[in-house]
């Protein structure tokens, strides 16, 4: 048994596992398929990051390379749960269509993602933020066309709880934009998304502490995942930072690694920071000189 499975394990241990849309998982880090060189790296990048869930672009152009080769034909099908996505749609009527064909495609493969989508509704192509309007309105008709939603969205808290009150299953707030790698840019709307989503008071009762929030887009590196699991977040979804990096199979451990440290420390709650320092011994019997005394 290899030191990572060990490591995996013990942390597996000490947490209660994801539930989303229904369905139960142990990792908490869910992982895209494009942008690799190859599909050989592909593969052992979604082996290394020890993700259940791995998001697939259903575009066809983006699952066929240039040799005609299927992206599927790389991907375990039966290790996998396939989220199939809607990157690439700017208006709910292209995403709702994108989603249906991502359904029937995986309903013949027999595939467990077939009722889910990533929903994305782009607003322009510079800096590919969500389209609100768009998101909201194709987010109600792919829940009453009896998709589990998983919808993408700006960090905009009143947003979230919109999304979260049309019906999709899971809220996916953007830490920074799409590929840009700079991390979770603004911790504080994560942390009242999630109070929002899953807190009492904030939420005037209406909150559940067990809804899932992920934090989706803009990761570039493992204490990205870390400090946005650290803010409460149920999982991370990233694609670019392992993709990209100069070994994406080594970062693709470190983003599993980072996504298990950042959620037990979480759960184990964090120091508080104070402007002074605080001994970590008594003073007591102390027989040298203390300046200030």
């Amino acid at each position: 048994m290899t030191a990572s499975i060990q490591t995996s394990q013990a942390s597996a241990s000490l947490d209660a596992p994801l539930v989303l849309a229904g369905r139960t998982f142990r990792s908490r880090l869910i992982v895209g398929t494009g942008k690799y060189r190859d599909y050989s790296t592909m593969q052992q990048a979604l082996d290394a990051s020890g993700a259940e869930v791995i998001t697939v672009a259903v575009r066809r152009e983006r699952l066929y390379n240039e040799k005609g080769e299927s992206l599927l034909s790389f991907i375990d099908l039966k290790r996998y749960t396939i989220l199939p996505n809607t990157a690439g749609c700017f208006t709910a009527e292209d995403a709702v269509r994108v989603a249906r064909l991502g359904r029937e495609l995986l309903d013949q493969l027999g595939n467990a993602g077939k009722d889910w989508v990533k929903l994305e509704v782009l607003g322009d192509k510079k800096t590919l933020l969500p389209d609100p309007v768009g998101t909201l309105e194709a987010c109600r008709e792919l829940v009453a066309d009896g998709f589990q939603v998983l919808c993408y969205t700006s960090d905009d808290p009143i947003m979230a709880q919109r999304i979260r009150d049309a019906g999709a299953a899971s809220v996916m707030p953007a830490g920074s934009p799409i590929g840009s790698g700079q991390g979770v840019l603004n911790p504080n709307n994560i942390r009242l998304i999630l109070e929002l989503l899953k807190g009492k008071e904030l939420s005037g009762g209406r909150g559940d502490a067990n809804y899932p929030v992920i934090v989706d887009a803009g990761v570039g590196t493992a204490s990205d995942v870390a400090i946005a699991m650290e803010l409460g977040a149920d999982g991370v979804l990233l694609n670019t930072g392992i993709a990209h990096a100069k070994d994406p199979v080594r970062m693709a451990h470190a983003m599993r690694m980072g996504t298990e440290a950042g959620r037990l420390a979480y759960l184990s709650g964090r120091i508080d920071k104070k402007l002074y320092a605080t001994a970590s011994s008594p003073w007591s019997g102390v027989i040298s000189y203390i300046p200030g005394e």
